[in-house]
């Protein structure tokens, strides 16, 4: 799936099949930042389903599974993540779990909070994409430390739930932006190809969008964590 100068065994040096795998994976990046808008609007903004979403918390739980089922699915298989239109299918299932949990999360603060964040997160990732695309450093290396990052971060957000703290939870809430940010920039940069170390093939389209949107999710959320609400 990566693999050292991909950019060269996938054909990342022509440019047809460069534009066509990078309009693809954007296309797909926007419909599903677009579901995700919608799952917040109606979180926010109408009563009873923000209501019944936060009386319904085992709703989450089986958001939960699908999306883990469905990525496990994804990531084991390559014929799964790559024919249509099975691979648009589990997209569409994952990517609804996700805006539901999205949604879940974002129904616990208020409006002006979420608009917020949304327009932070929004400047954050034009920012960072400009970044990945223009910067000489090679972020696509560094996809161990980023996992170990992540684990540590899991870790940290289990203990908290254990000896809860708001201090805490702040720096776990930051240290995940912080990671996720980083994590941006690596998954654009291994999309573009390019120069860089790694690149991912053109036939991963649906892996590639996806990456890019679970970042912008878990970003989102810990932005979300790091806002004190009364609710």
């Amino acid at each position: 799936m990566f693999d050292p100068n991909a950019h060269d065994e996938f054909g990342f040096n022509d440019i047809t099949i460069r534009r066509n795998f990078l309009c693809k994976v954007f296309s797909i990046y926007i419909c599903q930042l677009l579901m995700a808008l919608a799952f917040v609007t109606v979180a926010i903004f109408h009563d009873p389903t923000r209501l019944y979403v936060q009386s319904h918390p085992s709703l989450s739980i089986i958001a939960s599974f699908i999306t883990l089922s469905i990525l496990i699915a994804l990531a084991c298989s390559e014929n799964l993540r790559r024919k249509s239109p099975n691979n648009f299918i589990f997209l569409f299932m994952v990517t609804v779990a996700l805006s539901f949990l999205l949604a879940t999360s974002v129904s616990h603060y208020y409006p002006n909070q979420v608009l917020l964040a949304l327009c932070l997160a929004t400047l954050i990732c034009f920012a960072l994409t400009m970044f990945a695309l223009q910067t000489k450093i090679d972020f696509t290396v560094m996809g161990g430390f980023l996992m170990i990052f992540v684990i540590v971060l899991l870790v940290a957000s289990i203990i908290t739930l254990f000896f809860p703290g708001t201090i805490m939870s702040l720096i776990v809430a930051f240290a995940g932006v912080i990671i996720y940010c980083l994590y941006l920039i690596y998954d654009i940069q291994m999309v573009v190809g390019g120069d860089h170390e790694y690149s991912i093939s053109p036939d991963e389209y649906i892996l590639a969008a996806l990456t890019i949107y679970i970042d912008i999710v878990n970003m989102l959320m810990n932005m979300l964590a790091m806002m004190v609400t009364d609710h």
